[in-house]
């Protein structure tokens, strides 16, 4: 019986270079600057310190919009009493609900003047899990989702607001009085604001997806209706009213952000198929 030859070299440990430095990215983090890599606890400690960044901008801007406060409550309040009944006034039954009301529209001022900032640090928290032509897009994202975000917000005041306002001061009668609190008429007012101001992200949101070849312009073209369909469902469950004049406000824009949107991820897949 012959002798069975042993191998010239044992089983031992894959060298370091012949590992795939991409294999594991999802599970062990995005690669750094310096070629390193991000635990999950290092994860957390840069989410902690971007939103600290992103708390000392909207308290800096909160600073700001309480210099200019009474211009900017001027601004928000008077097209509402304007709406009223003639004679008819906001009213407060609470002593320090005028003073947050304040307080309040500070801080919703002090956001929009930090929105870039804020974007800006969303995007710095993000960018490490990014390739290095991925990363160039940092001014146009901090651009648009800023853009977008006043965009919405003014379409809501401008637009969205003053007709759901309308449609509850369309009960007064000889018997019916409409006196509002100013506290439950900010917060119809805030919620609105917010929400169009994140809705209308949906174009820099598509314009980054298609970009990073997660979504086609295809794909959102065969999916048109049940878009239309969340689009629907969002809406009557972010706006206020039930008689559907804020819905309809909210979904018509959506709609037309949606099909614009389709033509940037259209945009972007033709100019990708160049550049392969």
């Amino acid at each position: 019986m012959g002798l069975i030859p042993f191998p010239k070299h044992a089983p031992g440990p894959v060298p370091d270079e012949e590992l795939d430095p991409d294999r594991d990215r999802d599970i062990l983090g995005a690669a750094d600057e310096d070629g390193g890599r991000m635990s999950f606890l290092d994860h957390l400690d840069e989410l902690r310190r971007r939103i600290i960044y992103a708390v000392i901008s909207v308290f800096a801007g909160f600073v700001i919009s309480f210099v200019f406060i009474n211009r900017i409550f001027d601004f928000i309040m008077r097209p509402l009493q304007q709406m009223l009944p003639p004679g008819a006034t906001l009213v407060y039954t609470d002593p320090t609900e005028a003073f947050m009301l304040y307080i309040k529209i500070a801080l919703i001022g002090g956001l929009v003047i930090a929105s870039p900032a804020v974007m800006a640090q969303v995007w710095l928290f993000v960018a490490p899990g990014l390739y290095a032509h991925e990363k160039k897009w940092a001014i146009p994202f901090i651009a648009m989702s800023s853009f977008f975000f006043v965009a919405g917000a003014a379409f809501s005041h401008y637009v969205v607001f003053p007709l759901t306002w309308r449609f509850f001061a369309s009960f007064t009668t000889d018997i019916l009085t409409f006196m509002p609190r100013i506290e439950p008429a900010f917060a119809i007012y805030l919620r609105l604001l917010l929400a169009f101001g994140v809705v209308f992200q949906m174009p820099t949101v598509v314009l980054f997806l298609a970009r990073m070849g997660v979504l086609t312009a295809r794909y959102m073209i065969r999916n048109f209706k049940y878009a239309v369909l969340l689009i629907v469902i969002l809406s009557a469950v972010v706006t206020p009213d039930g008689g559907g004049v804020s819905l309809v406000a909210m979904s018509g824009p959506l709609v037309l952000l949606y099909i614009f949107s389709i033509g940037l991820a259209w945009i972007v897949g033709k100019k990708k198929k160049i550049e392969a």
